[in-house]
């Protein structure tokens, strides 16, 4: 599954690390059950996960408050995908 996945375009051609860098072995981290290691890699992978489980789930089964929901399970992923993102670069 490794081989497959796919480049950093913006990694290749400018030499710096996008926001989504390390989405893709964090996935395959968790796929293999190194559930720490995934987030050492990408931080945002669970709140990302929970967001798409959530909207999933919304699909099938509309709740109350959905939209503040997802709405802050957004907003959480964006912060963390972006505080991450500072701490990759400051180090």
């Amino acid at each position: 599954m490794e081989e497959y996945m796919l480049p950093c375009l913006n990694k290749k051609l400018f030499g710096v690390e996008c926001f989504g860098c390390g989405m893709q072995r964090a996935l395959v981290l968790i796929f293999q059950g190194e559930f720490v290691s995934a987030f050492y890699m990408y931080p945002a992978i669970y709140s990302l996960i929970t967001l798409f489980i959530f909207i999933a789930i919304n699909i099938f089964f509309k709740f109350k408050y959905s939209n503040r929901i997802i709405g802050a399970l957004a907003i959480i992923t964006v912060i963390t995908i972006i505080v991450s993102y500072i701490f990759k670069i400051i180090n």
